[in-house]
């Protein structure tokens, strides 16, 4: 299954100009560009991985769990084309044979052309296990045999991984409520990795998220605050953002429907929450707490330093029953129309000025690229425009973000590159296809005269590491 196995003849699953532009000079200088960057260390500002992972420092178990289960762009995939999750290891009857999930998956790999995640998967599967032939059926067995017997080593256990793939700085996604036990675990093993938290606190601020009440319950009993109150409310989320702060965190992330924001008097806020906090808000007026949270989140980002992401646009759990049965990030959040230049108003005329507020807004609608995003950053100084690389983090989707947004906003309004994943083997290959859209489109501006040769090799390193470490803090 391997190189050595089956002699140098066999094709490499990975083209060394892949992704670079076609016109011969142009790809030239795509290469020496990317050639420059390639090899810079990787700063994940934004992702999913499992903190576990980084605490515990376990085995991966099989193939099918480092690949398969816990992808969700792998599995929205097979069950759109009718894989039940079960045979994928999720939820009611799940196969919990791993080769058999395995073969499954392999069996269906075809339905990956053209995507960006079969480009992830094969170079994963290539310059990380050594395998040389595209899986289907006929080569599943052989391809989980070479990665199971490389998983049972200690140099690919996480945190090796970790600096096998060159990481600087990794941030994970965590609820208000986590206790962070895992981020503590890998800080008391002396560990060299640098892995933060992020504040994510959408379970403790939208009044329809499940078990809203019973939330803030809990967050008032983890910092003694008193949720009952307004005040006592907010004291509660300072109290747990400066916990995430003394464990490394640099930034929070506001998951919400809209980028809806509203800055009431107090004694209005008081009895919006008040309402809310009983359960007798409907959802106007739960769209008016959310709104009137982003605002006071940014109020303490200005007192604490903590970098603000909002990600606004995204129908979740599109399905109930599979939200019900497989729990939610299960591929079945869908992009829906959203609109920046109104919604974020009272937030940016409250403290848009502030020199110490950063606000990254992410959006799937790709429509307010130019229209509204571009021009918002290239005017506001405390916005920046994150990557839409969910379900735009591939060749086309970069290009038209790039393409879009630049003129308007300029270069240095756009904060890199983050991975946005939850599939740790998975990185490199996104943060390599990332360096090489940008070098070729880097070769592209220089080509038309847009940029010189010389500011190309300055710009390329700022895409690369530079804009998402500066704008995160790391």
């Amino acid at each position: 299954m391997t190189r050595a196995a089956h002699g140098d003849e066999a094709a490499p699953l990975l083209h060394p100009d892949r992704l670079f532009p076609a016109d011969p000079a142009t790809r030239r200088l795509a290469r020496a560009l990317h050639a420059a960057v390639a090899d810079l260390p990787i700063v994940s500002p934004h992702g999913h991985t499992d903190p576990r992972w980084w605490g515990a420092d376990e085995a991966f178990s099989d193939p099918a769990a480092l690949f398969v289960t816990p992808d969700h762009y792998v599995t929205r995939m097979l069950v759109s084309q009718g894989v039940p999750f079960a045979a994928l290891g999720i939820g009611p009857g799940a196969e919990t044979d791993p080769r058999t999930i395995w073969r499954t998956f392999a069996a269906h790999y075809h339905l990956f052309r053209g995507t960006p995640s079969r480009m992830w998967l094969d170079d994963a599967m290539s310059r990380l296990f050594g395998i040389d032939r595209r899986l289907s059926a006929a080569t599943a067995d052989a391809a989980y045999d070479a990665i199971a017997e490389r998983l049972a080593r200690p140099d690919y256990r996480p945190r090796a991984l970790y600096e096998r793939f060159g990481i600087e700085a990794i941030a994970t996604t965590d609820s208000a409520l986590d206790d962070l036990s895992w981020h503590r675990k890998a800080r008391e093993d002396g560990w060299s990795g640098r892995v933060v938290p992020t504040y994510r606190p959408d379970a403790v601020i939208d009044p329809e998220a499940e078990g809203f009440a019973a939330n803030l319950d809990r967050l008032g009993g983890i910092t003694g605050c008193d949720t009952g109150t307004w005040a006592g409310y907010l004291d509660a989320h300072r109290a747990r953002r400066a916990v995430f702060a003394e464990m490394g965190a640099t930034a929070t992330d506001h998951g919400h429907p809209t980028p809806q924001t509203a800055d009431l008097p107090p004694p209005e806020a008081r009895a919006l929450f008040d309402r809310v906090r009983a359960g007798r808000a409907g959802a106007a007026e739960a769209e008016l707490f959310r709104a009137q949270m982003l605002t006071e989140m940014a109020r303490m980002s200005c007192d604490d330093g903590l970098v603000m992401q909002l990600h606004a646009g995204a129908l979740r759990g599109h399905s109930a029953r599979v939200r019900r049965d497989h729990g939610p990030d299960r591929g079945f959040d869908i992009p829906v129309p959203v609109s920046f230049p109104q919604a974020l108003r009272p937030l940016l005329d409250a403290v848009g000025f502030d020199p110490r507020l950063r606000l990254i807004l992410f959006t799937l609608d790709e429509g307010t690229y130019a229209r509204e995003l571009a021009p918002l950053a290239g005017a506001w100084p405390c916005l920046r425009l994150g990557p839409p690389w969910w379900f735009h983090d591939s060749y086309e989707g970069m290009r038209r973000f790039r393409e879009s947004a630049t003129e308007t906003a300029g270069l240095l309004n756009t904060v890199g590159f983050n991975d946005d994943t939850r599939a740790l083997c998975s990185i490199p290959a996104r943060h390599d296809v990332a360096r090489r859209v940008d070098s070729g489109w880097l070769a592209e501006m220089v080509v038309t005269h847009r940029l010189d040769e010389e500011e190309a090799f300055e710009v390329a390193p700022l895409l690369a590491h530079d804009l998402a470490r500066e704008a995160y803090n790391l």
